[in-house]
């Protein structure tokens, strides 16, 4: 494809765990901006994350990072909470994008042109960038989140539905931080009991 520097890559982050927003970010590269290492942020190490986030904000034309709150994911559902997301990075800007490529099937309703990449996230390398800055901004969330809320261990699973996760969930309960839409956490809900404890 083509590859316009002035079009902005878009990626999100969070759509699977069972706690805490979603965030989306929005990466303008422009012409000159020289960032080698640029990838999916899942092949990155959390080091090599926050070493290229640097980069990017520091190099990049224009960037931006947004998200939907726990409440809208439940109100709304993941998908239209993260395409929300998307549409707030996106018109947070600076700088107004010729195009908008996003990572995925789905595309935010912005008033520019836009289109869905598959794979994006390891092709594009705007969209490389806009997957960094929205998960580094999400582990940031969710460590913050796990000094509020210490029992559930946020900053190792980042509200993933892992084992260790689950079963301090039932042992706690949920807090204000999940996402009572998602299974687990109605199940939990739903049980009573001990789970009922940790309810806001």
């Amino acid at each position: 494809m083509h590859i316009d520097p002035h079009a902005c890559g878009v990626d999100e982050a969070g759509r699977g765990p069972i706690a805490g927003p979603v965030f989306a970010a929005a990466v303008i590269l422009g012409r000159g901006a020289r960032i080698p290492g640029l990838d999916d942020s899942k092949k990155l190490s959390a080091t090599r994350r926050d070493e290229l986030a640097l980069a990017i904000r520091e190099r990049a034309a224009a960037w931006a990072v947004a998200s939907a709150t726990v409440e809208e994911i439940d109100r709304i559902n993941i998908l239209q909470a993260t395409l929300i997301a998307m549409k707030r990075a996106v018109e947070a800007l600076a700088v107004a994008p010729t195009e908008v490529w996003v990572d995925g099937l789905h595309v935010p309703n912005v008033a520019i042109p836009a289109r869905a990449i598959v794979g994006g996230d390891a092709r594009v390398r705007a969209i490389s960038a806009a997957s960094i800055l929205a998960k580094t901004a999400r582990d940031a969330e969710m460590a913050l989140l796990a000094e509020r809320f210490p029992q559930y261990g946020f900053e190792r699973h980042k509200g993933y539905p892992t084992r260790e996760h689950l079963e301090a969930l039932a042992r706690h309960g949920p807090c204000e931080a999940y996402r009572r839409s998602f299974a687990p956490v109605r199940a939990v809900i739903e049980a009573g009991g001990m789970g009922q404890r940790g309810l806001f």
